[in-house]
């Protein structure tokens, strides 16, 4: 097995500085990679009344996290460190339930992906905020990615939100 750090990063971080970036930008590739294979389950499987306008919601939205990956793990080589997009990479670094759902409503769906994305966008604010402090290009990065995925869940829990304005979770 070759290193998987190499013995520079971008100029103008120390290497610890690029590495330890770098490391939590792994994390986040992670995230994209299981968030991907996430919303393809949804899509896969959701049925019932609104089916096909999750269905297709859902597509673009793959997309775009596939392309938050490739980012990711371009700027985690740009850093010097080799990233990681294997199955069992993901699987054993994670620090997230897998996604349980199988077939299930439009409105299971979203109340599950609702919850997902509370926790990616959780974990990814905490992201820039470390990131941040040493490397503003993986900030930026970091942070048009959480604006992304936020006007998503936006979308998603329109689907869940009362007239009221109270997000109402509904389980199969």
């Amino acid at each position: 097995m070759t290193e998987a750090n190499a013995n520079y990063t971008t100029p103008g971080l120390e290497v610890e500085e690029g590495h330890r970036v770098a490391e939590v930008l792994q994390t986040r590739l992670h995230a994209m990679n299981d968030l991907q294979l996430t919303l393809k389950q949804a899509h896969w499987n959701v049925v019932g009344r609104d089916f096909i306008s999750v269905h297709e919601m859902l597509d673009p939205q793959i997309d775009l996290v596939r392309d938050y990956a490739d980012t990711l793990a371009e700027r985690i080589a740009t850093l010097g460190v080799a990233p990681k997009g294997t199955p069992g990479a993901i699987v054993s670094e994670r620090t997230w339930e897998d996604y349980s759902l199988l077939r299930g409503s439009t409105l299971a769906h979203i109340s599950a992906l609702d919850e997902v994305y509370t926790g990616i966008i959780a974990d990814l604010r905490a992201a820039i905020s470390e990131v941040g402090k040493v490397d503003p290009m993986s900030e930026d990065i970091l942070i048009e990615q959480a604006r992304g995925l936020e006007l998503f869940h936006w979308f998603l829990r329109s689907f869940i939100t009362s007239p009221e304005g109270n997000i109402e979770h509904v389980q199969d």
